[in-house]
């Protein structure tokens, strides 16, 4: 049996900046990376990935919580 761990909307916020956080952070490396290959510079392919990401990052977190106004799929009680 697993243990029932009821989370607070604030820890739940806290989860969700903590996900978006890594996920962003592998993606800015990705896309450094990418741009990089495409431009040919180290300097325009940061810009590129840091501009990118900070724009879908606010996004992505938007998204997630407005998921969390959204019921379906999620079992109420223990």
């Amino acid at each position: 049996m697993g243990t029932f761990v009821s989370r607070s909307a604030l820890h739940e916020r806290k989860r969700a900046v903590a996900k978006t956080l890594c996920y962003r952070t592998l993606m800015v490396a990705i896309t450094v990376l990418v741009a990089w290959a495409v431009v040919g510079n180290v300097s325009d392919a940061v810009n590129i990935g840091l501009v990118t990401n900070v724009v879908k990052t606010a996004t992505y977190y938007t998204y997630e919580r407005l998921w969390d106004h959204v019921s379906w799929g999620v079992v109420t009680g223990a």
